[in-house]
């Protein structure tokens, strides 16, 4: 008897529950497929339907190669009075411009062809342009010097296409390349500059003295040299010759382009390697400005180029200088350099500096500096304007000025307060003196005559302590602080911000021994540049505002006429800082640097002529130099200088000259044998206020 197999219900039971799971799921997911496909369909239904011209419009963009043009002429710059003072001239330029899929081999015969029509410096012709030029001509050649496993390596990436181009230019042999011609050196040379750059920028193959049958050749066969222009370009002249021209600055040539160290900041703006830029001072100080815009072209399915957006020169502007001012004050100095050279004890002399600024917002309105180099039987002056910027030396007693505003500040010395003069001595020194002795004297007059010693008591008072004859002198707090707060407030011994981007910022004393003290406040420790000294005294001009000198005055939109186009920028004076200073010693200062010029005994007078009413102060300092060029100090010298402003009352105009190692002291005349500070400031002082009266 057969036994009854045993069914089990909760087996059953779980199996149905399984199979209603997958169900389950197979559901959902073809639920979301569903929704999924739902989701492409109406995405596709935008796309290619509501939305197909803005899809389309977006493709052509991303797929159209844009080409710009050559650099666009820069902007003008004009003096104040709007005379141009650097323009541009058309330039007869050949360029080439690599058509879409020309072949290495097809620009090769383009060089032969073209290259003994041109007459380029060949001279340059570099061993690598030859071999490039050498792989390009012949390329069947060229793959047969790279041997089989090396191809098989790069076809497994154990080498790159750099290195097998590499390996290309290093095999090919000396004999291969002397096998080459004349015809084939030139066109070599004509080679690398067609591949210079961006595959598609312009390439300027000739700009500077192109012949007539050169640019006539390009021209009548342009479309048959594919890619051969040409056009007229441009170069920046100078109406006023060589006057303010080393401040003006450079710009960069075709071949150039922008500066290699400068490269990546150029090339993230938009430029092309050989764009033309500005390289220095005024020229790169605004660039922005200047610069022009290029053409831009759109590359069309057939290869040719179509203009779809206009080039413009750059915007003008317009700077604070005088050019007939500027040009006046060059030729003065260039006379006084020289004739400063027949005077006795200047053989160590050979330059001078001087400034002419607005003191009531920075403007500058002229600014020169002039070398005098000895030739055969006379005389060379060369420009050295920039050494305004970068040439500092120690300015002697100009900076009293400050010194005596300390001291009333600080509650050292009153106002009217009245010294003796007498050489002092601190323990462990030598005795410090005056240019002579000058006896019982007061604020004024230690200005007008320039004394040192009343400085040197101020000094120690602002320290704190109590002169006494040999003894030590040590500070009570920090006088030297409390000194450089006040300097570096007027702008000495800090950079003055002007708009140019090389600046100097002199020589600042390091130690802060007591006995420097007394030379720092006399003018004789720290360096200052000229463009130091004329913040400082516009600023002590005009009551306490230092403002950052600058050279810019607005900035003008490009137009198609002689005439300037609407003001884009307005330069507005910038205000560095105030000078912490009681009003009432402001002006007591002032009437120290009066007294200077106009006091029967004051060593300013005739410095510049009464009837203008100028306030200011003179500088004699030691200063030193290596006269034999061997890296070792061994003359000392005496070095002058002069700021001033006028009129007192209400200045209009600040003066400042200096003349480094302008004497010695071992000479026949002691030392202070030449003048040519004080006749520099006489003749430019006369000259400005003939011009502006």
């Amino acid at each position: 008897m057969k036994k009854k197999k045993k069914i089990n219900k909760n087996s059953k039971k779980r199996k149905s529950i399984t199979n209603l799971t997958y169900q389950n799921r197979f559901i959902t997911l073809g639920i979301f497929f569903g929704f999924l496909f739902l989701l492409i369909v109406c995405r596709l239904y935008v796309v290619m339907i509501q939305k197909k011209e803005v899809y389309s419009k977006d493709l052509s963009i991303l797929t159209t190669d844009k080409v710009l043009g050559s650099s666009a002429p820069r902007g003008r710059i004009l003096d104040r009075n709007g005379k141009i003072i650097v323009d541009n001239k058309a330039l007869k330029t050949i360029y080439y411009q690599k058509e879409k899929n020309i072949t290495p081999l097809e620009e090769v015969h383009l060089a032969l062809e073209v290259a003994p029509h041109l007459d380029l410096a060949y001279s340059k012709l570099q061993d690598r342009n030859l071999r490039e030029f050498y792989l390009a001509k012949y390329p069947e050649k060229a793959e047969k010097l790279i041997k089989d496993e090396e191809w098989d390596l790069l076809e497994m990436r154990k080498l790159t296409n750099q290195e097998i181009e590499k390996m290309k230019l290093d095999r090919i042999s000396e004999d291969e390349l002397a096998r080459l011609s004349e015809e084939d050196k030139k066109a070599a040379y004509l080679y690398y500059l067609m591949n210079q750059g961006y595959s598609y920028d312009e390439k300027l193959i000739k700009t500077e003295d192109v012949r007539e049958e050169e640019y006539a050749y390009i021209a009548e066969h342009n479309k048959e040299l594919r890619g051969f222009n040409t056009k007229l370009d441009w170069e920046r002249i100078y109406p006023y010759g060589d006057v303010f021209k080393s401040i003006l600055g450079t710009v960069s040539t075709s071949s150039q382009g922008i500066p290699y160290e400068e490269k990546e900041e150029y090339l993230k703006q938009g430029y092309a390697l050989n764009d033309r830029v500005g390289l220095s001072y005024l020229e790169k100080q605004y660039e922005k400005y200047l610069t022009g815009k290029k053409e831009v072209y759109e590359v069309q399915s057939r290869h040719e180029l179509s203009l779809v957006e206009e080039g413009s020169r750059g915007n003008d502007i317009v700077l604070t200088i005088d050019i007939e001012l500027q040009k006046n004050l060059e030729q003065i100095l260039s006379e006084e350099v020289v004739s400063a050279k027949s005077e006795v004890d200047t053989e160590y002399y050979n330059r001078s500096y001087a400034l002419i600024q607005d003191p009531n917002n920075g403007e500058i309105l002229a600014m020169a500096g002039k070398q005098v180099i000895p030739t055969n039987g006379g005389y060379e002056v060369h420009d050295v304007t920039t050494g305004i910027l970068t040439s500092p030396m120690t300015v002697g007693s100009v900076v009293k000025g400050a010194s005596m505003l300390t001291g009333y500040q600080s509650g050292a010395i009153q106002i009217g307060e009245y010294m003796v003069d007498e050489c002092i001595k601190i323990a462990g020194t030598k005795e410090k003196c005056s240019w002579k002795t000058l006896g019982r004297i007061n604020d004024l007059d230690a200005l007008a005559l320039s004394s040192n010693v009343y400085q040197f008591k101020t000094a120690i008072k602002v320290a704190g302590s109590a002169y006494q004859y040999n003894a030590p002198f040590v500070f009570q707090n920090d006088a030297f602080g409390i000194y450089h707060k006040m300097f570096y407030s007027f702008g000495l011994g800090v950079k003055t911000g002007i708009d140019l981007p090389v600046e100097s910022l002199g020589t600042v004393g390091k130690s802060e021994q007591p006995g420097l003290l007394l030379d720092y406040v006399m003018g004789q420790y720290d360096t200052y540049t000229p463009i130091q000294l004329s913040q400082y005294i516009s600023t002590l001009a005009n009551g306490g505002t230092r403002y950052a000198p600058h050279l810019l005055k607005e900035v003008h939109q490009s137009s198609e006429t002689e005439q300037l186009g609407d003001i884009l920028l307005k330069y507005e004076p910038k205000v560095l800082n105030k000078v912490e200073a009681d009003p009432i010693y402001f002006q007591r200062v002032k009437e120290g640097l009066h007294a200077v010029m106009h006091y029967s005994y004051g060593l300013g007078r005739n410095y510049i002529d009464e009837k203008y009413d100028a306030s200011g102060k003179t500088g004699t300092s030691q200063s030193f130099k290596d006269t034999d060029s061997d890296g070792n100090i061994d003359k000392a010298t005496v070095s002058t200088a002069f700021i001033g402003f006028a009129p007192s009352n209400q200045p209009k105009v600040t003066f400042t000259v200096t003349s480094p190692d302008s004497s010695h002291e071992d000479g026949p005349s002691g030392g202070y044998g030449s003048s040519v500070t004080k006749r520099i400031t006489k003749r430019i002082s006369d000259l400005y206020f003939s011009l502006y009266p």
